[in-house]
């Protein structure tokens, strides 16, 4: 019997073209596997495609619920934004996948693994690190990166490959923007992108929404109740966080919110230059944090923005399957058991305008906070409180003036 090798499969031109290649390069069975975490391309027909391209079986894996719990939210709660701007919207999906992936090897017994990741992005190693993290017995093969044996630079070179092996499918050569999509957002990348100094072409480029020149006129008022810091409902409707994102994502799409234009530092080394629609992401991520602020005490939310930050380093970088990462998740899942309330905001041309926060938890004192002082506060207590905590200052001050008057 032939050995199997299990294709991260998407029905597009690149893992079309990979099927008759690995039969071709490596005697391989070729087993498909396209894993659905929210991107809502065409399904149907894909078994077909996959088998006149060449393969004996294919996997369509519908994991978009497992995806929100187990990985989004993970990252809303830690507050992880990759250099401030970058919601990890294609890195929380991959080691998803690749977990499937293994899934499915496993199933099959496939000795190999095969992804259709460039040599030059990140998806490369956050598939692999997967892999080696869940698999390390098996072998991982990246046609991109085996330039001898691949031998194709272009789109059109591989829709002339497929033609040569016998299949001629609906691809066009025309140019487009790379993009990946999924529940939580789309990125772009490629033509007027790949120069900084280009104007992004919004009219052209956007998927999910529109610019904010184009949003309506009147804003739009949402609420949001939080458990645990996990959304439970949306404008007083109870439902779970993957409708909650769906919905999100209409509404902040038609305000214009969500859309990131960012020169990003990949795992591997190069700059690259993208833009990013998040529109519910965004919103969800604002009130989280909206409703945080209530509740965390500062010595706590100091310390979580800085797991935050490393929390988004480790999942851009792949590293999702690490004890690093248990490790980050469990000290944010400790902060969140408080993390209830209700979150008000409005949705106005690209901008998220709080509008009222209530938690049961809430740390916030209108007697401490007001200019009317109550029982709790004594104004001369702050007179010995700054003497103390100015200490160190005074007496640095008073030395270097002993210092300098001995110099005269």
């Amino acid at each position: 019997m032939k050995e199997k090798v299990i294709l991260a499969y998407s029905g597009g031109l690149d893992t079309t073209a990979i099927i008759p290649w690995l039969k071709e390069n490596f005697d391989y069975d070729v087993v498909c596997c396209c894993i659905d975490v929210g991107q809502e391309s065409e399904l149907d027909g894909l078994e077909e495609r996959a088998k006149l391209s060449g393969a004996e079986k294919l996997y369509i894996e519908h994991l978009t619920e497992e995806f929100v719990d187990d990985y989004i939210m993970p990252c809303v709660k830690a507050g992880a934004v990759y250099e401030h701007k970058y919601l990890l919207g294609t890195s929380m999906a991959r080691p998803l996948i690749a977990k499937k992936l293994v899934e499915i090897a496993r199933k099959e017994g496939a000795t190999a693994i095969c992804h259709g990741a460039t040599g030059k992005g990140n998806d490369q190693v956050r598939f692999e690190l997967g892999i080696k993290a869940l698999a390390p017995d098996i072998k991982i093969i990246a046609p991109w990166r085996m330039t001898e044996k691949w031998g194709m630079s272009s789109r059109e070179e591989e829709i002339e490959y497929c033609k040569k092996h016998g299949i001629d499918l609906p691809f066009s050569a025309d140019n487009s923007y790379s993009r990946d999509r999924n529940l939580w957002h789309i990125s772009h990348e490629g033509l007027e992108l790949e120069d900084p100094a280009n104007a992004p072409d919004y009219d052209h480029l956007l998927v999910l929404g529109v610019s904010p020149e184009k949003a309506p006129d009147e804003g739009e008022t949402i609420s949001m109740t939080f458990e645990k810091g996990i959304p439970t409902s949306l404008n007083g409707e109870k439902m779970s966080a993957t409708e909650i994102i769906k919905k999100l994502n209409k509404l902040g799409g038609k305000h214009g919110i969500g859309i990131v234009d960012i020169v990003e530092n990949r795992v591997v080394g190069m700059k690259s230059r993208g833009v990013y629609e998040t529109p519910g992401g965004t919103i969800l991520m604002a009130a989280h944090e909206q409703l945080e602020e209530l509740i965390l005490d500062r010595a706590t939310m100091t310390v979580k923005k800085e797991i935050g930050n490393k929390f988004a380093d480790v999942v851009y970088e792949g590293k999702w399957f690490t004890p690093l990462r248990e490790a980050l998740q469990a000290f944010v899942e400790s902060t969140q058991q408080y993390v209830t309330g209700e979150v008000k905001m409005k949705l106005y041309k690209g901008n998220i305008i709080r509008q009222g926060t209530t938690s049961p938890y809430s740390l916030y004192s209108e007697s401490l906070a007001s200019f009317t002082t109550g029982e709790l506060y004594d104004h001369h207590d702050a007179e010995g409180f700054i003497n103390l905590f100015g200490l160190s200052l005074k007496v640095r001050a008073m030395k270097m003036a002993e210092v300098e008057k001995n110099k005269k």
